[in-house]
């Protein structure tokens, strides 16, 4: 399974790659516990493809994989996203994937533009999911500082939240501060 979801990453980024003429970001986080890489591009001006990878160790062993599709708007107040994503798990509780809904959105402040503030959520509910997999939650938020027009650092709080038929209740598998870097070009 793992070697499904580095494969559906690597085919993720190279199409999110491959959108020359348009704006594309590549995203790297970590923690103590984790590491995420994803990586976006818009397809048509307004349109992002997008996807990503994560590992966790937080309390056990646990891999998601995401695919989205997301109508983006930015300007120099907002940079907003809303959408759908595919996630797919690989983990100590279950294993499974399912469609959820979603999007991000940072604002801008006017007495220092280069800072923007912000989150996003998705959920995937249980009726279209697959597997061992019955719903799940990630929310994060964040707070970017533009060190240039082509890079953002910044510092942020993820929660990952996922219930597999073949585990109790719902599992935390990832939870926590994390810093990144985020590149755009």
């Amino acid at each position: 399974m793992k070697h499904t979801l580095t494969a559906f990453a690597a085919a993720t980024f190279m199409l999110a790659a491959t959108t020359a003429s348009a704006t594309s970001s590549l995203d790297l986080n970590l923690s103590s516990d984790a590491v995420q890489f994803d990586a976006a591009g818009e397809i048509a001006p307004g349109i992002a493809l997008g996807g990503g990878i994560l590992h966790s160790g937080y309390r056990d062993d646990a891999t998601q994989g995401h695919i989205q599709l997301l109508g983006v708007d930015r300007s120099s107040d907002l940079d907003i996203g809303i959408g759908a994503r595919w996630s797919q798990y690989d983990t100590d509780y279950g294993n499974g994937g399912g469609l959820g809904l979603g999007g991000y959105g940072y604002v801008y402040l006017p007495q220092a533009p280069a800072v923007s503030l912000g989150g996003y959520a998705f959920y995937t509910p249980s009726v279209v999911t697959t597997s061992d997999l019955d719903d799940s939650l990630e929310v994060g938020l964040r707070a970017r500082y533009a060190f240039t027009r082509n890079v953002d650092g910044y510092v942020g709080y993820r929660r990952l939240r996922a219930d597999f038929d073949t585990s109790p209740g719902n599992q935390t598998l990832d939870s926590g501060a994390h810093a990144g870097v985020r590149l755009t070009f």
